[in-house]
């Protein structure tokens, strides 16, 4: 055997383990592949209905949003009328209370003056300023209340 023949020999086994290893990755890729189909298959299978349901899932949720929008819109007109009833209520029934209460509180001040002794009028100097015995007969009048 000459120096050739045996280098012929070592490529011919090397190729040959060459040959072996990549049948080896060509089987695992295949079955790979298998798996990997059928893996998209089955996810086919479960995603169909899945997105069956949250079309209706968002059919109905469009439904409620209507729904809502429609209550909101009554809301909103119930509060405007209940706003007009108001100024309504205010207007008509608020004008004659506040001359009522305004005429009650007249009659009480002026029963009470007459009951009241008149007191001499003084001048009081507060920090160099002097008040009208009318402002200062307020301020007596408070104090004894409070």
């Amino acid at each position: 055997m000459s120096g050739g023949e045996v280098a012929g020999i070592l490529v011919a086994v090397f190729w040959a383990i060459l040959v072996s290893f990549l049948a080896v990755a060509l089987a695992k890729l295949a079955q790979t592949l298998r798996a990997t189909t059928k893996l998209v298959a089955d996810v086919t299978e479960q995603a169909v209905p899945l997105l069956a349901d949250a079309s209706t899932a968002v059919r109905s949720a469009q439904t409620q949003i209507d729904r809502v929008d429609a209550i909101a819109t009554d809301v909103q007109e119930v509060t405007s009328n209940a706003s007009a009833l108001s100024t309504t209520v205010a207007s008509t029934f608020g004008g004659p209370l506040v001359k009522v209460a305004a005429f009650g509180y007249g009659v009480r001040r002026a029963l009470s003056r007459k009951e009241e002794p008149a007191k001499p009028s003084r001048r009081t100097v507060i920090v160099g300023r002097t008040l009208p015995s009318a402002r200062r007969g307020k301020r007596n009048n408070r104090d004894k209340k409070g």
